[in-house]
């Protein structure tokens, strides 16, 4: 017993610092290959794998599990909300280029994780096989039913149009859709050059437009306002001829204090009342 400690005294220290190094790991690893206990986290689901029947047809909820060491093993899923932005080209229904950047919210449907890990795999083979083929595919379909104009326009019914397309598609395979948002939308440079010529145009118009309603207030209120004043003049003509007080007052009042220099006097003659007054 001595002889053998010291010959294991004698090793070198490398060599029992690698020895202590994979004891440790083998510890390990027969720890895990039998330990007997699983636990799912918070927002996922356990799928259960065993080595006989394959993908078993209960999902674990959150916590503590037991499984068969070496005949059963434990993938967790998550089932939060996944955020995810994808570029997507399209036509138009007038054969515009549209380039679109969708981000698309989306979980895993709890109770059917073990069917998906099945069928597609975990959350990243969902993402790079269902959900960017998905919203291409949507963005395409949906866009060629507008024409660029409109895509600009009807935004909120683009929106809604794609919406409805993803999730009847993706809830085939599992996924529930949460949200779309239409984050921007881009035209080819010629495209662009002519909304913007347009839109300078419709501007030019619009003050054309303009300007012709002010001329046209402007001349009804001169005609309004002429009209005003003949009506006036009108009914002054009318109150004169009607009454000749009324014409000997506006005559007193355009008097101005002067008396005539030659009356008539009552044989007819002309009398100069300066000279008379001498």
């Amino acid at each position: 017993m001595e002889e053998q400690q010291s010959r294991f005294g004698n090793w070198p220290t490398e060599m029992k610092i690698g020895i202590g190094v994979g004891a440790l790991v083998l510890a390990v690893i027969i720890f895990l290959l039998f330990f007997p206990i699983v636990i799912i986290g918070a927002g996922e689901r356990g799928v259960v794998f065993s080595n006989v029947t394959g993908i078993e047809d209960r999902v674990l909820g959150e916590g503590v599990h037991f499984r068969i060491p070496l005949i059963q093993s434990v993938h967790a899923l998550s089932i939060k909300v996944q955020k995810n932005d994808v570029k997507a080209e399209a036509a138009s229904k007038d054969l515009q280029t549209v380039s679109t950047d969708i981000v698309v919210n989306w979980h895993l449907d709890a109770s059917k994780v073990n069917k998906i890990y099945q069928n597609i795999g975990d959350e990243k083979a969902v993402l790079d096989r269902i959900i960017n083929p998905a919203v291409n595919e949507v963005v395409k379909a949906a866009t060629a039913q507008k024409t660029a104009e409109e895509v600009l326009t009807k935004r909120a019914e683009l929106k809604a149009d794609i919406d409805t397309l993803l999730q009847n598609r993706l809830s085939t395979y599992g996924v529930i859709l949460d949200d779309v948002s239409i984050v921007d939308v881009n035209f080819s440079p010629e495209f662009n050059a002519a909304i913007e010529q347009k839109t300078v145009s419709a501007q030019l118009a619009l003050k054309a437009e303009n300007d012709l309603r002010r001329i046209e207030v402007e001349a009804q209120q001169t005609i309004a306002s002429a009209k005003a004043q003949a009506e006036s003049i009108k009914i002054q003509a009318e109150a004169l001829a009607n009454n000749q007080r009324l014409v000997d007052w506006e005559t007193v009042k355009k008097w101005n204090g002067v008396l005539p220099q030659i009356v008539t006097g009552n044989s007819g003659m002309l009398l100069n009342l300066p000279a008379l007054a001498k």
